[in-house]
């Protein structure tokens, strides 16, 4: 059977159902029908390295937190965000669904950054790549971890009723022209199994110091919203009036006023700066625990702000609070650019980390055969491990790089 064939019984009663429409993006293919293996050891180390960096971050937010100004400054974060990000609703938790990217090297498993805010591939992670296992009658690395995603949702809508919040209004709000990104919304809408309702960002409304939504011809006020929009970037949005929306919901964020999905913590695992603070204090031997120390230096890749590695060795520049490969330079020791995309973030500050290669692999796609460089996902959902994902691009993992499914040996 041809490749097109076998992806149209794949992906077609995918898009058919509404819950995965975006097997095509950008008018390219991005769901391969190729299936990738992965052994049950790597699956188990991916699942041990991201629990124990997960507990490394929340004690790194923890220090952040408490601190003055001045560091969240220093780490990237906007001035508009620190107030928000300073409020702790589950401390033992750096986020409530989170995304380390892995890459495997001839040194192990190194983490290169952690998608904390707004993570994508949720909806392949948790749904598709089971489809797709099942068509091929292999077995899925991710089988029955949907429930997961059940109690994550549940325990911090609790959490946020125990702490005083209202919570009989929940909203799960994206772009409801994003494909990806209203999908992705709806998804985990239905997984929570909570009573909620999807809106568009254009439906929500701000009016008497409250958040509202606008449904059926009426304002209804948010208590709880789930949003795949970033801090960050709300942060300095504006209205068409010129009225700071941005800044007004993160006052009512901060003020306790509206509860929000991911918490706003998030913000702060999410800057790369984060690791730098971790790498410092790991080589300094300093705050983190023996075992942390190891869990970093196996795991963790040398990240600072300035650059250490010239005439060292290969390195990589990243925006401390890019998205989907924007902004990213690869350079050799000597300091030349060898490849780099274009930079939506030139207004932010960057970090030098130690470049590694990726994994190289060769997959079919709907143009031939491709030869691509592989990046793992490895989900981090409440605290604990639980799925994991592979994409294929290029040496910078962008949002053009395959969705690649999975199979256990």
């Amino acid at each position: 059977m041809s490749y097109l064939k076998r992806r149209e019984e794949i992906y077609r009663p995918l898009r058919d159902n509404g819950i995965f429409n975006w097997d095509y993006m950008y008018n390219s293919e991005y769901a391969l029908a190729s299936i990738y293996a992965v052994s049950q050891e790597n699956k188990a180390e991916l699942a041990y390295a991201a629990e124990r960096l997960g507990k490394i971050f929340t004690k790194a937010i923890e220090i952040v937190q408490i601190a003055d100004r001045q560091l969240f400054l220093e780490l990237g974060i906007p001035e508009l965000t620190i107030a928000a990000a300073r409020r702790v609703v589950i401390p033992e938790i750096p986020t409530l669904i989170g995304r380390f990217d892995f890459t495997k090297t001839n040194q192990g498993w190194k983490m290169l950054e952690f998608n904390s805010d707004t993570p994508g591939g949720i909806v392949e992670a948790y749904y598709a790549n089971g489809k797709v296992c099942d068509y091929y009658g292999l077995c899925d690395p991710n089988k029955g971890l949907e429930s997961e995603i059940t109690n994550a949702f549940q325990t911090i809508i609790k959490r946020y009723a125990s702490l005083g919040y209202d919570t009989h209004k929940i909203v799960f709000s994206a772009l409801d022209w994003h494909a990806e990104d209203a999908g992705t919304a709806r998804y985990l809408m239905n997984c929570a199994k909570v009573n909620a309702c999807f809106a568009p960002l254009k439906n929500l409304r701000l009016y008497k110091d409250k958040l509202w939504v606008l449904m059926d011809n009426a304002l209804e006020p948010i208590d709880v919203l789930y949003r795949l929009h970033p801090l960050g970037l709300l942060s300095g949005e504006k209205d068409t009036d010129d009225f700071p929306t941005g800044a007004f919901v993160l006052k009512l964020i901060e003020e306790g006023k509206l509860a929000i999905i991911n918490p706003p913590s998030a913000i702060i695992a999410q800057t790369k700066a984060l690791q730098v603070l971790i790498w410092n204090l790991h080589e300094m031997q300093e705050f983190f625990t023996e075992e942390e120390h190891e869990i970093i230096d196996t795991y963790m890749l040398p990240t600072y702000m300035e650059n250490r590695f010239l005439t060292k060795c290969p390195y990589v520049t990243k925006p401390v609070l890019g998205r989907e490969g924007n902004g990213i330079g690869l350079y050799n020791e000597d300091g030349v650019l060898t490849e780099n995309t274009s930079n939506h973030f030139v207004d932010q500050g960057s970090i030098y980390q130690k470049k590694v290669d990726l994994e190289v692999a060769e997959v079919e796609t709907l143009k031939g055969v491709y030869r691509g460089y592989l990046l793992w996902g490895a989900f981090l959902l409440n605290g604990k491990a639980s799925a994991i994902d592979l994409r294929i691009g290029g040496r910078i993992t962008d949002d053009m790089a395959y969705f690649l499914p999975i199979h256990l040996k």
